[in-house]
């Protein structure tokens, strides 16, 4: 059990985390919305969960190697490449078959048939080569950033949660805060339309579901790489495959995408999962 001394303790770390990374972080967003959206930027702003935290530590006296940098086998290395593969897969056969968006994007294809030098008429050979890649290669390339968000959302923030609150707590407040941090990207993107708050309303539910996933990964094998690798083949996934090879209409803004409402929905479902198993297990 915890003394109020330890309770007091964390929160102290707990704040100071999210000080840091507020500063951190209002920088880099400064970068992108007033300098350049550039992606140099972009990686520098996933970097700063990381570096909050080994600030963090530097200054409670802890060590970075504190951090959950080992692996228990590789079963939650491997749910973490299938899981977003599966659910984004779900919610884009859906959203083709439902009209919602249109399959197949030829402008996408004929862009990637250039990319990578084969053919267009070659077009199936050009998807399934591209594709392969993405998830391969795009995704290790894409583990640095992916991994410096990873490293203070699962491998230290959550971590410090645990000690003043349940699973189900902490999943909820890290999403909430997690999907907040987002927020300026998204105004970025949508600016002052009418659509804007529904867009990080469904991004938010989308994010506190993923939160629930990547704690339960994340506990069970008490280690931040499947958060990471989780991470990189969402954002690889429906960033560089699913949404370029979606053909969008009048109802795609409302179903597409991370801001839509589709893989929100898949996504809560997941997490439901997860969730139950967190309770049957005591997590």
């Amino acid at each position: 059990m915890k003394t109020t001394s330890e309770h007091k303790e964390t929160w102290k770390t707990i704040i100071l985390f999210l000080s840091i990374l507020s500063v951190l972080s209002s920088i880099c967003y400064y970068t992108i919305l007033k300098l350049n959206p550039t992606s140099i930027y972009i990686s520098a702003l996933m970097m700063s969960p990381a570096l909050a935290s080994f600030i963090t530590l530097k200054i409670r006296k802890r060590t970075i190697s504190s951090l959950p940098w080992g692996l228990k086998g590789y079963k939650y290395l491997k749910l973490s490449y299938t899981t977003p593969l599966f659910y984004i897969s779900i919610a884009y056969t859906l959203i083709w078959l439902f009209g919602f968006g249109n399959f197949l994007n030829k402008e996408r294809v004929f862009k990637w048939s250039t990319e990578l030098g084969i053919d267009t008429p070659h077009q199936t050979l050009v998807i399934i080569v591209m594709i392969f890649l993405l998830l391969t290669v795009g995704v290790i390339k894409n583990l640095g950033s992916t991994l410096g968000e990873e490293i203070g959302w699962r491998g230290f923030f959550i971590f410090e949660l645990r000690k003043v609150m349940s699973f189900k707590a902490l999943t909820i407040v890290s999403g909430i805060i997690w999907a907040i941090w987002h927020f300026p990207i998204i105004n970025l993107m949508y600016g002052r339309g009418e659509n804007l708050l529904f867009h990080m309303g469904t991004f938010t539910i989308m994010i506190i579901g993923i939160s629930i996933i990547l704690a339960y990964f994340t506990f069970k094998s008490n280690s931040l790489w499947p958060a990471a690798i989780f991470h990189s083949i969402h954002n690889i996934y429906i960033q560089k495959i699913c949404t370029p090879l979606t053909v969008s209409n009048d109802h795609s803004t409302f179903w597409i995408d991370e801001y839509g409402l589709m893989i929100p929905i898949i996504t809560s479902i997941f997490a439901i999962h997860y969730w139950r198993k967190a309770s049957i297990e005591n997590l």
